[in-house]
């Protein structure tokens, strides 16, 4: 270390080349939001020079360029990418973001610690400097059947790996407010470490009660009110837009210079095909910027502030003695990735040559039972029935009641309504549970899309106007081990294989990502009038997020946190 100590100080006085030298462009200093004109120098990982000028053993000339910290991802699920860690690092690092903090909820739902550990054994490997918080919840709830089980004794031998941080959104908010035993113990043993949050909506002394726990980040803000709320209460607010759930317009207003210590960015979800058309954290500052957030309060959100929310201590600044986490941009409003540097590395494909692949798990998670038509039947009631209503963008959904017409004994889709059928099939091999229902919202005219992604115990998730349909779409899955179904009039129109845990592709992002646009034109052959279909099933069965969501053992009223 002493070593490396001189190094890095000849290096910083000038009394040694540097390694690395950007030359003739400026940085942005986000302590005073001026742009500065100067060389930057490196030293190994490190940023060793500022405000003056240097000679380095290689150097760059940036003209014209503005330097920029690395981008932090401060909230996401790699899983949702539908690609390995390997292939997200290549995917999203040449964006500009350098240090993504993850929680490989949906592995561990499905796998448990032998999925924790993949991630873990890939974030040693990744160019990208991946963070992990351990998963809170899994299950999820007692409102449906995961396939594994964490309680606090199984998480606690990872506790000390050098890329755990602290324990992953606690989304049993109910359960932290009625102090469950489960949740406590979680929590007591957390206690002083990293806590991030999920409480969508929760406001007031309830609201108090969960942050007394000693829970700090959230990302489930939906609106401006809501997050300044949780702000005032001491929670540092991540901002939110991924591929469904899209929160950067609600929530411009409380991106000001003011407030920027006190927020971050996050995806959530962001798929590769979204990544290609638009991009990833840049494109959540490019769109902000461009409806008239101050850039200083965006890039600090982007870096500095997202890095001492989650005691990151060494990146976030352009400055000597921080990681050189760095991104060289045409503009500030354009924030396109011209150059991106990871510890010092300057980001290229040959870099990603030097990793050391990491074995895939998982495989054969998909042991769902063979259905019929038949299993899809739902007996007809008296009166109106509940219905999921899906709002586009939003993984919130309503608790709509429709009365639906009758054919025989049954009920049935009221097409003219846009009402459809939705079923969750268990598929971890524990019960065979099969639970059906009904949705409004995706504009389906005929066929299937059915989902081995399904928040969060990711059971299979079906939605359709042909039972037939649904049947095909459900089996399919299991023939190709987890992944995306589309079918119409019996016929596999699109599909995307997911075999590493029902969650992942074995293939690169690139083909990932032009196999989602044929499978996202299958969809629209049926009238889905979604953006984003496959996403908005994935949500239907999540039990944590209000209001009516379906899981395996059936329709759950979120608010009243019960089984119909």
């Amino acid at each position: 270390m002493t070593n490396r100590l001189e190094r890095l100080i000849d290096q910083g006085t000038g009394r040694e080349e540097a390694d690395l030298v950007l030359k003739n462009g400026r940085f942005f200093d986000l302590v005073t939001g001026e742009l500065v004109a100067s060389d930057i120098a490196l030293s190994g990982d490190r940023i060793v020079g500022t405000g003056e000028s240097y000679r380095g053993r290689e150097e760059i000339d940036i003209a014209g360029r503005i330097v920029v910290p690395g981008f932090i991802d401060t909230h996401l699920h790699i899983e949702s990418s539908l690609v390995t860690p390997h292939e997200f690092d290549r995917c999203v690092l040449p964006y500009g973001v350098t240090t993504v903090i993850c929680d490989p909820h949906e592995i561990a739902n499905v796998l448990g610690t032998e999925g924790i550990q993949f991630f873990l054994d890939s974030a040693l490997e990744t160019i990208m400097d991946i963070r992990v918080q351990l998963s809170s919840c899994v299950p999820a709830t007692h409102l449906e059947t995961s396939g594994a089980d964490l309680p606090i004794e199984r998480l606690l031998p990872f506790r000390s790996h050098p890329k755990v941080i602290g324990l992953a959104e606690f989304m049993n908010f109910p359960g932290v407010v009625h102090k469950d035993p489960v949740c406590l113990a979680k929590l007591d043993a957390f206690y002083g470490d990293h806590i991030d949050g999920h409480a969508p909506l929760l406001s007031g002394r309830d609201l108090n009660g969960y942050l007394a726990a000693g829970i700090r980040t959230e990302h489930e803000c939906t609106t401006a009110e809501e997050a300044l709320e949780k702000i005032r209460k001491g929670m540092h607010i991540l901002v939110r837009e991924g591929s469904v759930s899209k929160d950067l317009h609600a929530l411009m207003p409380i991106i000001t210079e003011r407030l920027s210590p006190f927020l971050a960015l996050g995806t959530n979800n962001r798929n590769p095909r979204d990544i290609a058309e638009a991009g990833h954290l840049d494109h959540l500052i490019r769109t902000a910027i461009a409806h008239g957030c101050a850039p200083l309060a965006v890039y600090r959100a982007a870096s500095i502030s997202a890095a001492r929310a989650f005691g990151l201590r060494d990146r976030g600044l352009v400055a000597p003695g921080w990681r050189a986490d760095l991104v060289v941009v045409d503009s500030l409003e354009n924030c396109r990735a011209e150059m991106v540097f990871a510890a010092g590395r300057r980001v290229t494909p040959a870099l990603f040559k030097t990793r050391k692949a990491v074995a895939p798990v998982g495989l054969d998670s998909v042991k769902a039972r063979v259905v019929k038509s038949a299993d899809f039947a739902v007996p007809a009631t008296e009166g109106e029935v509940p219905v999921i209503g899906v709002m586009p963008g939003k993984i919130i959904t309503q608790h709509r009641r429709c009365r639906l017409p009758r054919q025989g004994n049954q009920a049935s889709v009221d097409l003219g309504n846009d009402v459809i059928k939705v079923a969750v099939i268990e598929r971890h091999g524990k019960n065979g549970n099969h639970a059906n229902g009904f949705v409004q919202g995706f504009g389906l005219k005929k066929g299937a899309i059915a989902s081995t992604v399904g928040h969060d115990s990711h059971n299979i998730c079906v939605v359709g106007v042909s039972e037939d349909d649904m049947a095909v779409a459900a089996n399919r899955l299991g023939e190709i081990r987890g992944g995306f179904v589309v079918v119409e009039d019996g016929v596999v129109t699109g599909e995307i294989a997911l075999p590493v845990a029902g969650l992942m592709s074995l293939e690169p992002y690139e083909t990932v990502r032009d196999m989602l646009h044929h499978l996202r034109q299958a969809a629209y052959a049926l009238g889905t009038t979604l953006q984003e279909p496959f996403l908005q099933v994935a949500f239907l069965p999540l039990p944590v997020i209000p209001h009516l969501k379906i899981s395996d053992r059936g329709m759950v009223d979120v608010d009243r946190f019960q089984l119909i």
